[in-house]
């Protein structure tokens, strides 16, 4: 009876070994993304005009970036990155993990300019929204997430490109900073917290 257990648990990890990791079954013997805080929460205005917060997404994983449309340095390299991973999601993108892309230039990137944004880059907006908000507000939320924004006098702005996943509890659980942000680790890590329990 003993070796007929074991034997069966030999045969489940061994199973369990030769599944592919991007399958929702497959257990990883790696540690779990650490947990740092409760996400900042956020009330903000969307491409479409409709007011989304962090709240409603609960029960899936964010992803919150802070970009600017007028952006010419990280901006533009990092998206179509994100838009990338995006395709690689397949259906879990929008029902499962949904991105967030905040402004840190509210007063010019009204909605209307964040949706030409969305399509310059390919995003699918069921789960991709481009948020602006109040100045003030926008402010206080980049600070919170402990991105630097500072404009200049002739309009231009200087941020730091860093971007939160957030899991379906609404827990902060990883960070990447600028252009050490890897599309693959990206993706491992939003599957991995997909399948968390």
């Amino acid at each position: 009876m003993r070796a007929a257990l074991v034997l069966t648990l030999l045969v489940l990890a061994t199973l369990m070994l030769l599944l592919p990791r991007d399958d929702p079954h497959y257990i990883s013997q790696e540690q779990q993304l650490p947990k740092i805080a409760p996400a900042p929460g956020f009330m903000l205005t969307s491409q479409d005009g409709a007011q989304i917060s962090l709240a409603d997404l609960r029960g899936k994983v964010v992803a919150v970036t802070f970009i600017f449309t007028l952006c010419t340095a990280t901006c533009p390299v990092l998206t179509p990155m994100m838009s990338l991973v995006q395709g690689q999601l397949g259906p879990d993108f929008g029902n499962k993990v949904v991105f967030a892309s905040i402004t840190v230039d509210p007063e010019r990137d009204t909605p209307e300019m964040l949706k030409l944004y969305a399509q310059m880059y390919g995003a699918d907006v069921v789960g991709w929204s481009f948020l602006t908000g109040p100045p003030p507000v926008i402010q206080d939320l980049t600070r919170r997430y402990g991105v630097f924004a500072s404009k200049h006098a002739n309009g231009d702005i200087e941020h730091s490109f860093l971007t939160s996943i957030v899991d379906q509890r609404g827990i902060l659980r990883v960070q990447y900073l600028g252009v050490r942000f890897d599309p693959e680790e990206f993706r491992r890590d939003l599957l991995s917290l997909l399948r968390e329990r």
